[in-house]
């Protein structure tokens, strides 16, 4: 959060006016949110600091609730979402916690998008909707009792509200069409009686100190990786809470769905019986083909929108067939599938699983308009075409781009990808590669942008350092990372060191890995046992587990990283890709180097098999980087780098203050990140 005050204290800042024309706490907030995100705050912030929070704290205070405990930009766990207000005193009558959540908004004129009731226009100017306030508050509200377990132990202390208090009710009148509840109650300028009265329904004049800090001190549920979902989508409340933007893409398409196809009443459930007859829709009627991108960095959520999509479907009856060109990914949840067969039912769930999860060039000769969704996750692997060695001459000679094999099979084809994270010479998976095919095609496309962040602890300064430090995109030279509560970020002396960090997070109950650039041969198993390929110096280790292979006491390539045994190998991009862990070790082989002040690649360095026929340098840069941005990635608390490189090391040292130490703790000696602002998930875990 950026300050945490009593309304008394606010009261005193808020009177007096500082040297830049604003008040005193609206200086004091700008000087905070500078020196924590490493950038100036926009004016919408200013403004709300400013115009907003004065009109909750006269509230406060005018109902003689001096002592309550005022929290400003309280960022939600795991993620870069931050609600503007959480209000924290003694609940009346009891003298239990008790809290408030508050999403001010400035606007004074409101309208709704007649497709979609959650899809607003706030009068930005900007020409994008919004999710409306009121559901906008309810899904962080849901989120922060999911995560935050002090807001699981008493009888749902938690409220939230949407506060327009510019706005006249007749101005914003569609908003109040949308169901409010406990977690989302709408107020405007007319309403401030009735949102002072919840606030002395809510609040006594004690002090607020104690359900303040225990609100953030308090331990945080581990976040819910994407593995976690697909095991747990078949049961009620077992999916993602999605948020902000990745909410309202989700219910825009579903809703649009319902419009494009009546729902068509079948048996097919994610988790049971598939193979129930069904009754096919027809294909969307008005205006053609949809084609549906969304857009987002690693983190954003692009898996979770996905696996929601089709879990959401599949209840309402609905195929969804869910297709990747990542081997990985389609296998582990094809795996996870099957894993939930009960006695006699493996071989359906396993022909369930095949049809429910398959992979790009799956399509080659599927009917037009066969399958209901299509929805292509890590649609960044796209291939040119669908073509191998093992593809009849006569669809080779075709040469039809894979991609419009996989709008022509759907009725509605849906893309989720990241534009940097292309990492094979033929994929060409991007938002505009994507759009103008599917335009040529003659369909309609909508892109829609996922701009939050769920991995590096919501640290959405990471993902921009990370790509500023590789040179993807339009960005500069490296800069130094500057901690940021979010995301621990530190470097290791040698590979040694790095592993037994690694092993030491694993111990401790952490999802722990180690992955590399491509730099080692990737050798078949010597009889029962991996060779130890990565070797620096004296320590060696081996890659995963080949695709096509399997040997004992280690985990299949698809299952590398969810696997607990797969802490013993070092992970490649290939296998890394769309997964996440909580501790990140990477370890920078001779492919990229530091010269200059910024980072080159070595293509001669790299083992890929990939590159070594007639491939331009310009592509092998991009592939490089991409795999390192993916690789860079990948950690949901921390990340530890190491490069083979004695120059590109000591640049790594420059770049990243934290590192790693000897400390006693509980009684033991163990290897701990050391820098300035820890994030708290990594304090907790210290004990």
């Amino acid at each position: 959060m950026l300050l945490q005050l009593s309304a008394a204290e606010l009261g005193r800042l808020i009177a007096v006016e500082g040297e830049s024309g604003h008040n005193l706490l609206t200086e004091k907030l700008q000087a905070k949110y500078e020196d924590i995100k490493g950038r100036r705050a926009d004016r919408s912030n200013v403004a709300s600091w400013n115009n907003s929070i004065p009109v909750v704290v006269r509230s406060l205070l005018g109902k003689g609730l001096d002592g309550v405990e005022v929290q400003v930009e309280v960022d939600l766990p795991h993620t870069s979402s931050a609600v503007d207000l959480v209000l924290c005193g003694r609940r009346p009558g009891t003298g239990e916690d008790s809290y408030l959540a508050v999403e001010l908004k400035q606007v004074r004129h409101a309208s709704v998008d007649p497709d979609c009731p959650i899809a607003v226009d706030l009068g930005f100017g900007d020409g994008k909707n919004k999710l409306h306030p009121v559901r906008q508050i309810q899904r962080y509200c849901e989120y922060m009792k999911r995560y935050i377990q002090h807001l699981q132990q008493s009888e749902d202390p938690l409220t939230g509200v949407a506060f327009l208090h510019n706005a006249r009710d007749e101005h914003v009148e569609a908003l109040f069409a949308l169901p409010e509840s406990d977690h989302g109650w709408l107020y405007t300028l007319d309403d401030l009686d009735r949102f002072e009265r919840i606030l002395t329904s809510k609040f006594t004049a004690s002090s607020g100190k104690r359900a303040a800090a225990a609100l953030a001190e308090g331990r945080l549920n581990p976040l819910r990786k994407v593995t976690d979902v697909a095991r747990q989508r078949s049961v009620t409340g077992g999916g993602l809470t999605l948020l902000d933007e990745q909410y309202l893409a989700f219910d825009l398409i579903t809703r649009q769905l319902e419009r494009a196809a009546p729902l068509a009443r079948v048996g097919l459930e994610l988790f049971y019986d598939t193979e129930a007859a069904h009754t096919p829709t027809p294909a969307p009627t008005s205006g053609g083909k949809h084609v549906y991108i969304l857009r987002g960095g690693p983190g954003s959520g692009k898996s979770a929108v996905a696996l929601e999509l089709q879990r959401e479907l599949g209840l309402k009856g609905r195929e969804a067939v869910l297709a990747s060109g990542s081997h990985a990914y389609t296998e582990t949840l094809r795996e996870i599938m099957i894993g939930s067969a009960r006695r006699g039912q493996i071989g359906d769930k396993g022909k369930a699983a095949r049809k429910l999860y398959q992979y790009f060039n799956s399509f080659t000769d599927t009917p037009p308009d066969s399958v209901e969704v299509l929805i292509c996750d890590e649609a960044h692997r796209m291939r040119r075409n669908s073509t191998d060695r093992w593809t009849p001459k006569e669809i080779r000679d075709d040469d039809r781009p894979q991609a419009v094999e996989l709008f022509r099979a759907a009725k509605v084809p849906i893309f989720l990808l990241d534009d940097h994270q292309s990492i094979r010479p033929d994929e060409v998976g991007t938002a505009e590669y994507l759009s103008e095919l599917a335009r040529a095609q003659g369909y309609t496309v909508s892109v829609e942008d996922l701009e939050g962040t769920f991995r590096a602890g919501g640290s959405k300064r990471y993902q921009r350092w990370v790509q500023q430090f590789l040179g993807l995109g339009t960005v500069s030279d490296p800069v130094t990372w500057r901690p940021d509560g979010r995301m621990t970020l530190t470097v290791a002396d040698s590979p040694e060191q790095m592993e037994q960090f690694i092993r030491e997070r694993g111990g401790e109950g952490a999802t722990a890995r180690m992955t590399a650039g491509f730099c080692w041969p990737w050798s078949n198993p010597n009889g029962e046992e991996l060779v130890a390929d990565v070797q620096i110096d004296e320590w060696h280790r081996p890659w995963n587990v080949k695709p096509q292979h399997e040997v004992p006491n280690a985990p299949k390539s698809d299952l590398w990283s969810t696997d607990p045994r797969g802490i013993g190998q070092i992970g490649c991009v290939y296998t890394a890709q769309t997964f996440e862990y909580d501790w990140n070790g990477v370890i920078i082989g001779p492919d990229l180097l530091f010269r200059n002040g910024r980072f080159r690649v070595e293509r001669t360095a790299s083992c890929d098999p990939g590159f070594r026929r007639e491939v331009d340098d310009e592509i092998v840069q991009r592939c490089i980087r991409n795999a390192y941005h993916v690789l860079l990635t990948r950690g949901v608390v921390g990340t530890v780098l190491y490069a083979v490189d004695k120059d590109t090391h000591n640049a790594l040292r420059t770049l990243v203050p934290g590192t790693i130490g000897l400390q006693e703790v509980d009684g033991a000696q163990k290897l701990t990140a050391e820098g300035p602002q820890l994030p708290r998930a990594y304090r907790e875990r210290r004990g």
